[in-house]
């Protein structure tokens, strides 16, 4: 069967100020939460902007670098683990995608946010699911957004080897959770997630 194709966007702005927002690490068990926010140059369209997680890394880190290079603004921002512990995995997403839309320079005027929920940020929106496939701006955000968090995984990777970061990138995986169960959570993680605190419990 094929896939239901999804219904045009009709967006409530005109300008050239919108930004597309979205997040990558609401589910792994480590790191930070990451979102990106990018208004995009109509004068300097991109080629191939889709939902990151649809793209190769070769194809996703070319393009991130496409975006940094050519959009009007971009900003990556996060919530750290603490935050995500603190504030919960909801509230830590949105802080961080307020971040990234308070970073833009020049400023936005509008958001398209990735999701069903706006991050509670004072300028006018709409939500868009599964928006990453449906507009490019927001596509350039979760392409952002996911080559960072990617980046970071990779860098505790490199301090931690023996968790295997390099290859579930945090996502409670049968590897991570065996390693978690072996070795112990590390302050990189989120206390608050179950399969963290059950080894906590057991300390």
């Amino acid at each position: 069967m094929s896939a239901t194709p999804l219904p045009p966007l009709h967006i409530d702005y005109q300008g050239e100020r919108l930004a597309g927002v979205d997040e990558v690490g609401r589910g792994p068990l480590v790191g930070a939460v990451v979102a990106a926010a990018v208004i995009l140059d109509p004068a300097r369209p991109i080629d191939g902007l889709n939902d990151s997680k649809k793209l190769s890394v070769r194809r996703r880190e070319a393009l991130d670098r496409e975006v940094r290079d050519r959009a009007l603004a971009f900003c990556v921002a996060e919530a750290s683990p603490l935050e995500v512990d603190a504030l919960n995995i909801y509230h830590a997403t949105h802080l961080a995608m307020r971040r990234a839309i308070d970073g833009l320079a020049p400023a936005a005027e509008y958001l398209l946010v990735d999701g069903n929920r706006l991050p509670g940020h004072p300028l006018p929106g709409q939500a868009v699911v599964k928006g990453d496939a449906r507009h490019p701006a927001i596509a350039a955000a979760s392409i952002l957004a996911k080559v960072a968090r990617d980046a970071q995984m990779l860098a505790l990777d490199s301090r931690h080897p023996d968790y295997g970061f390099g290859r579930h990138k945090g996502y409670p995986t049968k590897e991570h959770l065996a390693a978690l169960e072996r070795l112990g959570p590390l302050p990189e993680h989120r206390r608050s997630f179950a399969p963290v605190r059950k080894q906590l419990d057991l300390l």
